[in-house]
């Protein structure tokens, strides 16, 4: 059996947050961590499921129309834990290179199937590249365009279509 951390230890923890992935990132025998990334506004890469914000922070309306800033501000609360922010897949990965380096994969989803993100296959393909995990990294989407795009762009990728 292969274990996967959906959204991070989103059972536990709030869904896409540091916390999650950090708690994650602790299970002995994991296989991978999934998350999903959407743009900003202004076209910075952040960690959340949901195209709204509404449901896991105070913020209401879609993630496409915050800003790096704005949605930096948002709150995600779970029970007692303490306070938390949309991440960056920067800051992600930041958090998971050093497991991902170990043998942990990951399962970056591509959330592009309501809204098509412009540029979101050439900044995650840029971005793992620059840090040397591509072959720690499959990629997931239910927009079967997007990994297409993928495939043109890193011919290597591994690829999973939802």
């Amino acid at each position: 059996m292969k274990l996967w951390a959906h959204r991070g230890c989103s059972q536990r923890y709030p869904e896409n947050t540091l916390l999650a992935f950090e708690k994650a990132a602790a299970v002995q025998g994991l296989t991978g961590i999934e998350l999903d990334i959407q743009l900003t506004k202004d076209g910075q890469m952040v960690v959340i499921h949901d195209e709204r914000v509404d449901r896991t922070t105070e913020g209401i309306g879609f993630v496409r129309d915050y800003t790096l800033s704005e949605i930096k501000r948002l709150h995600i609360y779970a029970d007692s834990h303490r306070s938390q922010h949309i991440p960056t897949i920067t800051e992600v990965l930041d958090l998971l290179e050093p497991v991902l380096k170990a043998g942990v994969r990951l399962n970056i989803e591509l959330k592009n199937s309501i809204y098509p993100y412009d540029g979101m296959e050439e900044k995650i393909i840029e971005l793992i590249r620059q840090r040397g995990l591509e072959n720690h990294v499959l990629y997931s989407s239910f927009s079967a365009k997007s990994l297409e795009k993928i495939r043109r762009l890193e011919p290597q990728a591994e690829l999973g279509i939802l």
